[in-house]
């Protein structure tokens, strides 16, 4: 359900030191070395508490006598002192996966296991959850270059406690997974009490995996027609057929709209509520007369489709772009530098900008892209003015595409048009 894998696959483990990470590294790093593959453990160290880097440092002693390859990472920056569990747990998966992409594993294995799958539920059915809240958990999230894989979801974390005390191997306990502060924590003292009514772990995770088979379909079902019924191109916007909306039974055209929005607006999360439905509304009834904005995204009559592109206003500001550097402007598009000495900065076609442009190069003048998209667009600039605005096919006289000195953009937003298919797990007994 995990694969596929490339042959000799090298897999990052995040490793705390509890039991259930401690597990899966053995687990993992057994089941790897069977493929003639290896892995590599990632231990950060989160600096919450005054023990964490001692901590850290103890669990790196025990890979070094397992002969586990790992690695070190460190969080920096302010301490946190609001929604600690979920601002740590994004500081440990951004330090990660940045690590992971710079380095080229794409695989990245989590120790979540059927005991934290009930919590999540509880937690989603508490923060009154939709279908795909309440789906807790996915096997596999397939991210920016690299997939997060939680291969122990369907376990207890009982089996994982009695597999390492059979191996005789050590582990932490974190006090903080004592903390009555933290919801999961609460969650957690609550289990015993529920399952004397029948809510028990097992129905917890078996109702969390209908829900996640329920919202496989769904998502199945947006992407094919997202796939039908919009274009997006490369200058960052979409178009969307306004009939086959109209069509489209109403959830579906809904989440696609979310989808839509959260592609071209470069976001990490969509839009949802009362302005996602009113906007749904008018697309529905055929009643979007004027253009309206979302989730940083303009939404424009243009008939016979319906134009989705970025909203100038909320455009990232400029930011300076070094010789040979590649950065993601905006959470969309991949901008490279060229080999030229003068550092460039690159903010957004205003009229400013658009003004400083040849409108004489046939280049600008053949091009067609909607008024709408046009200052939204990355324009490259040095002190002597505009040196590319790559998506209109302007470069400076002089440079050439695909030589010394040329420079790109490529729209790789946050997150893709189509949601990559929820993976459910299957549970067991």
């Amino acid at each position: 359900m995990l694969g596929p894998f490339e042959e000799g696959p090298t897999l990052a483990v995040a490793v705390s030191g509890g039991p259930d990470s401690m597990t899966l590294c053995l687990l993992a790093d057994r089941w790897a070395k069977r493929r003639s593959g290896r892995i590599l453990a990632l231990v950060v160290d989160h600096r919450l508490r005054p023990e964490s880097t001692d901590e850290a440092l103890r669990v790196g002693g025990w890979l070094d006598d397992f002969g586990i390859e790992h690695a070190l990472l460190t969080r920096h920056g302010p301490d946190i002192s609001v929604a600690v569990h979920a601002r740590a747990r994004a500081a440990r998966y951004g330090l990660m996966g940045d690590y992971c992409r710079d380095k080229g594993i794409l695989h990245l294995l989590l120790a979540h296991h059927r005991d934290d799958q009930a919590e999540t539920m509880l937690l989603r059915i508490a923060g009154a959850s939709g279908l795909d809240g309440l789906a807790a958990m996915a096997a596999v999230v397939e991210g920016n270059g690299l997939r997060l894989l939680r291969p122990l979801l369907a376990l207890p974390l009982a089996r994982l406690r009695a597999t390492l005390a059979a191996q005789d191997l050590p582990s932490i306990d974190d006090p903080s997974n004592r903390n009555l502060a933290f919801g999961r924590v609460r969650m957690r003292r609550l289990a015993p009490t529920l399952a004397a009514d029948g809510v028990s772990t097992q129905r917890l995770t078996s109702t969390a995996a209908a829900l996640g088979r329920a919202r496989a379909v769904m998502e199945g079902a947006v992407a094919n027609f997202l796939a039908a019924a919009v274009t997006i191109h490369p200058a960052g916007f979409c178009r969307l057929d306004g009939e086959a909306y109209r069509a489209a039974p109403d959830e579906i055209a809904k989440r696609a709209l979310a989808r839509m929005l959260l592609c071209i607006g470069g976001a990490d999360y969509g839009p949802r509520g009362e302005r996602l439905q009113r906007l749904h509304g008018a697309l529905a009834d055929g009643a979007l007369a004027v253009g309206r904005t979302l989730g940083g995204c303009r939404v424009l009559p243009s008939s016979p489709s319906i134009l989705i592109c970025r909203e100038p206003r909320v455009v990232s500001g400029p930011v300076r772009l070094l010789a040979c550097e590649s950065l993601l402007w905006d959470g969309r598009f991949l901008l490279t530098a060229g080999t030229g000495e003068t550092p460039i900065m690159v903010r957004r076609l205003d009229r400013e900008s658009w003004s400083l442009i040849p409108k004489q190069d046939r280049k600008v003048l053949r091009n067609r892209l909607p008024g709408a998209v046009r200052p939204s667009l990355p324009a490259l600039c040095d002190l002597d003015g505009i040196v590319a605005v790559p998506h209109l096919g302007y470069m400076r006289r002089g440079l050439e595409y695909g030589k010394d000195g040329a420079y790109s953009a490529e729209f790789r937003p946050a997150q893709g048009l189509a949601p990559a298919v929820f993976a459910f797990v299957a549970t067991t007994g």
